[in-house]
């Protein structure tokens, strides 16, 4: 009985450091002050670039160290994606408006007016497939166009830089959000001591790292939010000229974020929200659409911007170089079968067209491995393509041939090239992909250009452009993310190195978590400059006052004014808005006149936060028996504070005072719709200081 019991208790360290010690060889492994070394041994001189010609230049094939990293974290989980697990899918066209014929020979960017099928995938990055959508993240934004000239991929983010520089950082990134590996939590969330950790000890990553702390993190909706290429790619003309290109896209239904509150709020009650408000869009003909941007500049512009732009942790802002619409996609077709057409799908940043071309940004440059090696093992063999949601829709022709799950007819006698025997089987052509032409001399060694060294700069201008509000809101989130570090000595150098950016930013911070005053920063490896404010870089900028395309939620109980219910509902619907009728009982309610008013949504399981505004009509007697209803105050109590517009009759004034409610001005009679309409149509930050103690 006591041997059973003995058995059965808890593991202590000690008992694990003996477990370890049986081994020998893995203690010794981890003991403090271990050479860092690859799989077989060798030591690793050098983990933080990858091996490239020159400052800048492409990234080299026999890097076998950045190889076996990238390769070994493509294959840590099977078969659900490392990154960007939780993610939805959907179909539709892009249609060039704005030929950049003197830029490209590609057609999808020269043809205006032809229409190109795609699929479009939006996503989380840290969760896994069963993670909540509404998390603080950066989102991925993925774009496959399937060509006449064969599959474009346009991979990115939205967001328009990244964490780091190298793409020898990147399973080190990823490893440090991810679950920690003794405890295997927290889930889809970056408030924890590695990640900090890593943030705190990698300066470059402080830029994307305020983009995401930023309403950025926690869009609205997937159809509110903007998409970016991340890097610097290049267009080739006829006559091989090249011209740097940034892309952007910029939603048709405008920009929205959440509130912190809001967004945790979701991911409890709703953790589908946002791929069930694409799905819904789509099925209701409201199709979500984005205009395609580009940004470009020669080489010669390149040498007079005061950062690199080929630095995947810095933008070219819109003041310095203007975003130029050549076209838009509209996703207008939900897919049939999410595993055949989302877990399926496969995109790859080396998916470019004849007319286009990379440059030697050496996150890029890793990328171009990590992806298709991450396909090859996920998807189970080097035929993935042909699967229906990869398939090109354009003739393929090589002489790759077998595999696993080979589909294509392969007959002959000949699998090679040059060859005699075939001679109507596929050769070269002059209009084939061709590189652009790059200078390679130089020693090969592991590069980090010098101009790559300003790490806080544009993380300065981006916080100092931001509206007060919006810099508030970078507080409070960094302040969450802190307090739940447990470290010290995370949380001081963090606050330390916010100081590189805005002394005032670092305070607040460190009067947030209890700090008297901010630690020393160190020293940077260059001067921190002031750089021109930018007003493009607010979200708050982009976010114009709107009903299309977002939601309002009317709250009825018995008694209701159905003419007040009707008039609210018709004059949203009118400005392009879906209303929901929310009620006691998902059966609906009986009007003042006797109508039945049906119903969309039960109270009690339905949260304000779906809502982008709300109305609240009650009878004198239902607002009594809803002042008592937890479920009900709630309702009232969240929208206001998660800054929307509410309408109200005097049923509802009075279920707002039973919550605590003290009206303002974005609290409005629904005797006036129009009024209605106007405070429906955006959020009030200016209301936030009466809700929220901001640090």
């Amino acid at each position: 009985m006591a041997a059973k019991k003995q058995k059965s208790r808890k593991k202590t360290s000690a008992d694990l450091e003996s477990v370890r010690g049986q081994g020998g060889e893995l203690h010794q492994q981890r003991s403090e002050g271990t050479v860092l070394s690859t799989n077989d041994g060798i030591a690793i001189a050098d983990n933080q670039n990858s091996l490239a010609i020159r400052p800048g230049g492409p990234t080299l094939l026999e890097d076998f160290v950045l190889q076996e990293k990238i390769s070994h974290f493509d294959r840590e989980r099977i078969p659900e994606r490392v990154v960007h697990a939780r993610g939805t899918t959907a179909h539709g066209y892009f249609e060039l408006t704005d030929s950049l014929a003197e830029f490209t020979t590609a057609r999808v960017l020269t043809v205006v007016g032809a229409r190109t099928p795609v699929l479009a995938r939006l996503s989380t990055v840290v969760g896994a497939s069963g993670s909540a959508d509404t998390v603080r993240d950066t989102r991925g934004f993925s774009v496959k166009f399937y060509t006449d000239q064969g599959n474009w991929d346009l991979v990115g983010n939205n967001i328009p830089v990244f964490f780091i520089q190298d793409a020898m950082k990147f399973p080190d990134l990823v490893h440090s959000v991810k679950r920690e590996p003794d405890r295997g939590f927290p889930s889809a969330s970056s408030a924890h001591d590695t990640f900090w950790d890593f943030i705190s000890l990698t300066p470059e990553a402080t830029h994307h790292l305020l983009w995401v702390m930023s309403d950025r993190g926690i869009p609205r909706s997937l159809r509110t939010m903007e998409g970016f290429g991340v890097h610097t790619f290049q267009l080739v003309n006829a006559n091989g000229d090249a011209t740097f290109v940034k892309y952007h896209w910029r939603p048709h239904h405008g920009v929205a974020a959440l509130t912190w509150d809001e967004a945790v709020t979701l991911a409890g009650a709703d953790p589908d929200f946002h791929r069930r408000d694409l799905w819904e869009s789509i099925e209701r003909g409201d199709q979500p659409g984005w205009d395609l941007g580009v940004q470009l500049f020669t080489a010669e512009d390149a040498e007079r911007f005061a950062f690199d732009p080929l630095d995947p942790t810095k933008l070219i802002t819109e003041e310095d170089v203007p975003v130029r619409i050549v076209g838009r996609m509209v996703l207008d077709l939900n897919v049939e079968n999410v595993f055949a057409e989302n877990e399926l799908a496969a995109f790859s940043p080396m998916r470019i067209l004849p007319g286009m071309d990379f440059s030697a940004d050496p996150l890029l440059q890793g990328r171009l491995f990590s992806y298709l090696d991450a396909q090859l093992h996920r998807l189970g063999g080097s035929n993935f393509q042909q699967l229906a949601v990869n398939a090109p829709r354009c003739p393929v022709a090589n002489y790759q041939r077998d595999g696993f799950f080979q589909g294509r007819p392969q007959g002959g006698r000949v699998g090679y090239e040059p060859n005699s025997l075939d001679e109507a089987g596929p050769r070269e052509t002059p209009g084939g992909f061709a590189s652009a032409g790059v200078n390679s001399e130089g020693s090969k060694a592991r590069w980090r250009p010098a101009t790559f060294a300003d790490h806080y700069s544009q993380a300065r201008q981006f916080y100092r452009s931001q509206a007060p509000f919006e810099q508030s809101h970078i507080v409070d989130a960094i302040v969450f993310e802190l307090g739940k570090v447990e470290t010290p000595s995370i949380r001081h150098r963090m606050v330390a190195n916010l100081r590189q950016v805005d002394e005032s930013l670092a305070t607040r911070v460190a009067a947030g978590i209890g700090l008297a005053e901010p630690p020393e920063a160190s020293p940077t490896a260059v001067p921190v400059r002031d750089l021109p404010l930018s007003p493009a870089l607010r979200y708050a900028s982009k976010a114009e006052p709107t009903l299309r395309a977002r939601s309002v939620g009317i709250l009825v109980a018995k008694g209701t004014d159905l003419a007040t219910v009707e008039r609210a509902s018709a004059s949203a619907a009118a400005a392009g808005a879906t209303v929901k009728i929310v009620s006691p009982t998902i059966e609906g309610v009986t009007a003042e006149d006797g109508t039945h008013l049906a119903a969309d949504c039960q109270l009690s399981g339905t949260t304000s936060a779906v809502f982008d505004a709300i109305a609240i009509v009650l009878s004198a007697e239902s607002a009594e028996t809803l002042c008592t209803e937890h479920a009900a105050l709630d309702f009232a109590r969240h929208a206001f504070a998660h800054l929307k517009g509410i309408g109200v009759d005097e049923g509802g004034r009075r279920l707002l005072h039973a919550a605590g409610i003290r009206a303002d001005e974005w609290v409005v009679d629904l005797t006036d719709p129009d009024h209605f309409l106007t405070v429906a149509a955006e959020r009030h930050p200016e209301r936030e200081p009466s809700v929220r103690n901001l640090p």
